[in-house]
């Protein structure tokens, strides 16, 4: 199963971000983790939820347009430089990577957890697994929750 994340555009002002996540909260929904980025004008908030369609559902009902992206869960030794390491193979290759964040709670310990956005999602897993690293699933990234 693929990790999903939904993106919701905010305005920027102050208590903008309580309203879906407060929607959320109310329909029991635990955002597993976030990203919240500015401009001047707007906020794009970008969640990853176990159950992205129900999430979904609540998000549009409460009155948000919800977008849909396929995310790579990419699990690194927790240390120095281990990041680093993938990343230069990532440049070396020409894979373009949009954004990524960190999944706050790996599911192993003594590792970290990257959710990265390709433009190529299918190339990226491809040539991230043919370079040994761990790309998880959303039943491995969500093991623990």
């Amino acid at each position: 199963m693929k990790v999903v994340q939904l993106s919701t555009f905010l305005e920027n002002r102050m208590g903008a971000v309580k309203g879906p996540l407060e929607a959320l909260a109310n329909a029991k929904i635990d955002v597993a983790t976030l990203a919240l980025a500015d401009t001047s004008e707007f906020g794009i908030l970008r969640l990853v939820v176990k159950d992205h369609d129900a999430a979904k559902r609540v998000l549009e009902g409460a009155g948000y347009v919800v977008n849909v992206a396929e995310l790579l869960p990419v699990e690194v030794e927790d240390k120095a430089g281990a990041l680093a390491n993938v990343l230069e193979r990532v440049d070396r290759s020409g894979l373009a990577i949009e954004y990524l964040y960190a999944f706050g709670a790996p599911p192993t310990p003594g590792k970290a957890v990257l959710l990265f956005r390709y433009d190529d999602p299918l190339a990226a897993r491809r040539a991230l697994t043919s370079w040994g690293v761990k790309v998880l699933s959303a039943e491995e990234l969500f093991s623990k929750r």
